[in-house]
């Protein structure tokens, strides 16, 4: 695959390469209150890429935060992928959890994988097959990522490019939790943003659980010839801009991952509001 998203039409043709490995990106909660259909049903064949319990380092207080390289190759292996795996995920809002595990596969040095634009809500809608979920075991899969430490920043990172602006930070997050009109919605965070970083809320750039056209993008998405970082509430929703930005530019791109959950709680850091 050369394309980082791809539609129903195209998967449904190619479910039965047998290099085709399917997953669910499972995200049993949202801060951001979508609704989930679908929890009981999914695409035919398709593997359960748990974030949250299986990839994500839950040791650390932060959520969602990326696991050692070892946890999410063996996670990898368990699920049955490969080196040579050409891997389409998906999940079941349309767009929201899924470019967070196509951005952890790239980050591992996996680069055969893509998004499924509408996830499964626009699969049922074109009338695709689906089945109940369960449990399956997988022969174990041979996938050996390797770590782009280029892929993420932590606090230290983004706190010395408040002065050096190398790269350009992109809140994903609401305009009222940016701009500290609401409280935010963790306990014990404080209100605001990160100083010099710009606001672009996930959800302008997705219109019915798909993503807008590039042309929609370049219109809403203004960007210099420079790296780019992307921060949200927890490193989930910063991944959906990240990709839209894949999508229309080049620059170097890298996730905050500890993000406001992270960045709010510590008192020593400085906000805007």
């Amino acid at each position: 695959m050369t394309t980082t998203i791809v539609s129903s039409k195209w998967l449904f043709e190619h479910i039965n390469d047998p290099d085709l490995i399917i997953l669910e990106a499972r995200l049993d909660k949202n801060q951001s209150n979508l609704e989930n259909q679908f929890q009981d049903i999914q695409i035919c064949g398709a593997r359960i890429f748990d974030i949250k319990n299986t990839f994500s380092d839950t040791s650390n207080p932060l959520p969602n935060t990326f696991p050692s390289v070892v946890q999410f190759n063996f996670e990898c292996q368990k699920l049955g992928i490969n080196k040579t795996s050409k891997i389409i995920v998906y999940d079941t809002i349309g767009i929201y959890s899924s470019p967070r595990v196509w951005w952890m596969f790239k980050a591992m040095g996996h680069y055969n994988i893509a998004v499924l634009d509408g996830g499964l809500p626009q699969w049922i809608k074109e009338g695709f097959p689906i089945e109940p979920c369960k449990e399956v075991s997988y022969s174990i899969g041979n996938f050996d990522g390797k770590l782009n430490p280029e892929m993420i920043r932590n606090k230290e990172q983004i706190f010395e490019n408040i002065n050096t602006k190398e790269a350009i930070l992109i809140d994903a997050r609401s305009p009222e939790r940016f701009h500290a009109t609401i409280r935010e919605t963790r306990v014990g965070i404080r209100n605001g943003h990160i100083p010099g970083s710009i606001n672009i809320p996930f959800e302008t750039l997705i219109n019915n659980g798909k993503y807008k056209s590039k042309e929609e993008l370049i219109k809403l998405i203004h960007l210099k010839n420079q790296p780019l970082y992307f921060t949200c509430g927890s490193g989930i929703t910063a991944c959906i801009v990240l990709l839209a930005c894949e999508l229309i530019s080049e620059n170097s791109k890298a996730i905050y991952d500890g993000s406001w959950t992270e960045w709010g709680h510590a008192t020593d850091l400085p906000i805007d509001q």
